[in-house]
């Protein structure tokens, strides 16, 4: 008796395989499948493609005669899959996979894959990988380094009219995309600015790369920053290794103490800069990288200009927009803010209740010059951290050096009996001299003085004789 088929069934089946076969046809870089005796049962378009062979031809015939070198017919007596394996066909290396393929625990067929045609793929996704893990292996460091870059401009504390006004340049310069030049003494915040910047701008979810002229010896300063292939010198690493200028595609290089970059890498900044593309060292191909770039400095580049330690053509290409940061001695309307924001900062890194600041303390850190900025005064008050025993800082925790300067500022502010005579006393005779025109004789009259006397007291306090009186 004849087995009759449902005609929705059997249209259902033959839609089922025919799909199965255009997988099989699309498996890129080819694939066989043989039965558990060695003999191909299916073999892609693809694979045919790139054997010069045709596909359906070879059904039917043993894996060794359709394939040079296969192993197909071991996998499947072995039952062991073979992955990533090198199997060289007309004289080029490939890199293939075989895999069991078993029904109730016997293996009825074993299914092959070329992975890759030329084992030089596998090296270009060697490299491929080598840049990823060097870019990972980079943001680790710069998130261990930097805090992350976390800062944006809520972080810049200040109330005072020069930084408010640099808030303003900083945030119109995050806009666009041309070079920031910011300067100011060591301990201002000039890497504060920069990372705000990177971070109000298109840029921020890319990388901000930072790296530090005076910290890198000069030999290594070049391949830091372009890179190199592998044995372009002697300790490098066998794979090469991209530079920070690569590594920045898309995002913003930090280049921190511009002016001790070494005269002789400076063309080579300008031409990165305005070609925007470099080599590696010992590379042969240009590699191109969209990045904006960010300097600063402590130093004073014009003077260096003079001296010819820095070139006028770099200076013109990175001072696009100019960022000069203040002492710290000159906004001191900002000591107070900046202390008040450093000490929650620091009592909720140490899990501590809120912390105050008499009045006595206030006044020292404000008379202070804080020659080493804002990151001096976030050591201060670290230290006065460790050696307070309330919740209030007072003058006996600052360290020893401020209190000097508040005991000098409090006998100076308070001036001596014989000083205030003396102001009055010159007061007096300025106001007399020029009721009477500069006259001296009515002048000593109206001040019940002797002439003679007058002029001792003139010349005492550096008041001008003219003699017209």
């Amino acid at each position: 008796m004849a087995i009759q088929h449902h005609p929705s069934s059997y249209a259902k089946l033959c839609k089922q395989l025919e799909i199965y076969q255009l997988i099989f046809n699309s498996i890129y870089n080819g694939a066989i499948v043989t039965d558990a005796d060695g003999y191909v049962t299916h073999f892609n378009k693809p694979y045919g493609e790139f054997l010069g062979i045709d596909p359906e031809d070879q059904i039917g015939k043993y894996c060794t005669d359709a394939v040079e070198n296969s192993r197909m017919h071991v996998v499947a007596k072995t039952g062991k899959p073979e992955i990533n394996k090198s199997h060289r066909i007309k004289g080029q290396n490939m890199v293939v996979q075989r895999i069991p393929i078993k029904k109730n625990g016997h293996i009825i067929a074993v299914f092959g894959q070329v992975m890759f045609k030329d084992v030089r793929d596998v090296r270009k996704l060697a490299q491929k990988l080598s840049f990823l893990e060097s870019k990972v292996k980079l943001y680790e460091d710069e998130l261990m380094n930097l805090r992350s870059t976390r800062y944006t401009f809520g972080s810049i504390i200040g109330t005072s009219r020069s930084i408010s006004f640099l808030k303003k340049e900083a945030l119109k310069a995050s806009g666009n995309q041309f070079p920031v030049l910011i300067s100011g003494e060591s301990g201002t915040g000039k890497e504060l600015f920069a990372q705000a910047i990177h971070h109000a701008s298109s840029r921020k979810i890319y990388p901000f790369v930072r790296i530090n002229c005076a910290a890198l010896p000069k030999d290594l300063l070049e391949s830091e920053l372009f890179g190199y292939e592998k044995g372009a010198f002697t300790g490098a690493r066998s794979e090469g290794k991209p530079g920070k200028f690569e590594l920045a595609h898309r995002g913003t290089v930090f280049l921190d103490e511009i002016g001790d970059l070494p005269l002789e890498m400076q063309p080579k900044l300008l031409r990165v800069l305005e070609e925007k593309e470099f080599d590696r060292i010992g590379g042969t191909s240009m590699i191109r990288s969209n990045f904006r770039l960010i300097a600063a400095t402590n130093q004073n580049l014009e003077k260096m200009l003079a001296e010819k330690r820095f070139r006028k053509d770099l200076f013109y290409r990175l001072n696009v927009i100019p960022l000069h940061i203040p002492p710290l001695r000159e906004r001191r309307e900002d000591i107070i803010p900046l202390t008040q924001h450093l000490l929650k900062q620091c009592a909720e890194e140490a899990a501590l209740f809120q912390i105050k600041m008499d009045k006595n303390a206030e006044k020292a850190l404000l008379n202070y010059d804080w020659p080493g900025n804002v990151r001096e005064l976030s050591n201060v008050i670290e230290r006065s951290l460790s050696s307070m025993e309330e919740d209030t800082i007072h003058i006996y925790d600052l360290p020893f050096y401020l209190h000097r300067t508040q005991k000098k500022s409090l006998v100076n502010s308070q001036p001596s009996i014989k000083e205030i005579q003396a102001r009055a006393e010159k007061d007096a005779i300025c106001f007399a001299l020029k009721e009477t025109n500069n006259n001296k004789a009515q002048a000593a009259k109206i001040l019940g003085i002797h002439r003679t006397l007058l002029y001792k007291k003139m010349k005492k306090y550096n008041i001008p004789i003219r003699l017209d009186g």
